[in-house]
């Protein structure tokens, strides 16, 4: 596939982008990472010469593997995936920009004590389970604030810049609105926060007119 044939996909998805901004507001700014967990190196480098620059991973050793083989371009590689505690040392090791899924006290616990012993920080969003569907990882919405002030008071070197979530799973726009909405209003209760991380390749365009400011689209760049 030819670097042009991208072009069209982005350009499009822009479009769309920028129309769903202007709705919320001239000044609101949002941000694609580009999911790339289906998609080849080879892909991605087509994606980052058009101007595509940040991409998301839900796999460590998928993340560890594409940084290390693209490693002589200035990406910056998130993390989008849920991480078990066996895998924390592995996915420092990396230091991805950002981490999209800190969805437990236990975990960002775990993660502070890995941390401190490396000296390191980090930079995440906690994880909202904001349909509150048993398929979803994430802190349900009426404990999320408080499990976010807990984060930033007992582990300090996680440095949370916002909340992410998935829409729900349903084929009720209302329904799904009603989610992001849930999560946009926990977002703006969280001091400090600067990202709202929602919206994927179906239903991205409700999630910035809905607050998100940076959404993860996959397969609608990668036309897969």
């Amino acid at each position: 596939m030819q670097n042009t044939e991208y072009k069209l996909y982005i350009d499009d998805v822009i479009r769309r982008v920028e129309s769903a901004r202007l709705k919320v507001s001239d000044y609101h700014i949002v941000k694609i990472v580009a999911v790339s967990k289906y998609s080849t190196a080879d892909e991605i480098q087509k994606l980052y010469k058009i101007g595509q620059r940040a991409f998301g991973e839900n796999k460590v050793q998928d993340l560890k593997a594409k940084s290390e083989e693209l490693s002589e371009l200035p990406l910056e590689w998130h993390f989008i995936g849920n991480l078990q505690k066996n895998k924390i040392n592995n996915l420092l090791d990396i230091n991805p920009a950002l981490f999209h899924a800190l969805d437990s006290l236990e975990l960002a616990q775990e993660l502070q004590k890995k941390l401190q012993a490396k000296n390191r920080t980090l930079d995440c969003l906690v994880q909202i389970n904001s349909a509150k569907e048993e398929s979803k990882h994430g802190l349900m919405p009426e404990s999320a604030c408080g499990i976010y002030k807990q984060i930033q008071d007992e582990c300090p070197n996680i440095n949370l810049k916002g909340v992410m979530s998935i829409g729900a799973h349903s084929d009720d726009k209302e329904v799904i609105k009603e989610s992001f909405e849930t999560t946009y209003e926990i977002y703006k209760q969280c001091a400090g926060a600067t990202i709202c991380s929602m919206g994927m390749s179906g239903d991205f365009e409700l999630a910035i007119e809905c607050g998100s400011n940076m959404v993860r689209l996959g397969s609608i760049l990668f036309n897969k």
